[in-house]
């Protein structure tokens, strides 16, 4: 069995897994029932975009241009985005069949943008990418894991290892969309509350950094040490905010 990695405990460190960057779509229960509906998806985002814009990352410097790369959660490691959930009726009641997404958002990458090589927070999950609105081909807009390229596809799936490095561009003349969803692996399924906990961690001290950033002159080993005692804090907030309905 893999051993789960998390980018929070490994800080500074790059992951070197035996997982295949790429997983194919045949590999999931739920894919092709996304794949089916994917018009009535986007259609869901089209409508939400006449009176209401998307979020920027909140890691600036992630990207070529400031607040290029958007999206709206729709849930967050286990956290549920009650308002926005409102807005898209048919893509949340897909997600609520299957339990082992952890998180699903739409994302926007805007024309001549890049998002830089990077790694995900953990290796215990696959992210995966369905095709909405996707603007050109390999050349000018795509995606690369490790030292593999791919290019996205309208109404397809693009499964891989977040924990790898990896970046993604649109040199195209168009915004490119996405529906992104986190599933957790089948051998790290038993774990996923103690996942979103450390992820939601892992995100809480990011943020933190982007705000005070003479906190990213911690040692390693004191993030660690900080990310482990938060890390029950994060676990209770993660049901108390469900159960109030905070967000």
């Amino acid at each position: 069995m893999q051993k789960a990695w998390f980018n929070i405990y490994n800080v500074h460190e790059e992951y070197h897994g035996s997982e295949l960057p790429f997983a194919e779509p045949t590999e999931f229960r739920w894919a092709k029932e996304f794949e089916e509906n994917y018009e009535v998806i986007y259609a869901e985002l089209k409508e939400y975009l006449k009176n209401h814009n998307l979020v920027g990352h909140f890691i600036k410097s992630m990207v070529s241009r400031e607040n290029s790369w958007k999206t709206i959660p729709l849930r967050t490691w286990g956290i549920q985005q009650f308002k926005n959930q409102k807005h898209f009726p048919i893509t949340y009641s897909l997600i609520q069949k299957y339990p082992e997404i952890t998180s699903s958002s739409f994302n926007l990458l805007e024309a001549k943008s890049k998002i830089h090589p990077h790694l995900g927070d953990t290796n215990t999950i696959y992210r995966c990418h369905l095709g909405l609105d996707i603007p050109a081909g390999l050349s000018d807009c795509a995606f690369r894991v490790k030292k593999e390229i791919r290019p996205w596809q309208n109404g397809k799936w693009m499964m891989f290892i977040d924990a790898y490095n990896h970046e993604s561009y649109n040199n195209s003349d168009r915004d490119r969309f996405i529906f992104v969803v986190d599933v957790v692996r089948n051998e790290f399924k038993n774990d996923k509350a103690k996942i979103c906990a450390t992820v939601m961690t892992s995100q809480f001290l990011q943020k933190r950094w982007q705000k005070y950033p003479i906190l990213k002159k911690l040692s390693a080993e004191t993030i660690k040490f900080l990310a482990k005692c938060l890390h029950p804090f994060t676990r209770l907030a993660i049901v108390c905010v469900n159960v109030l309905k905070v967000y």
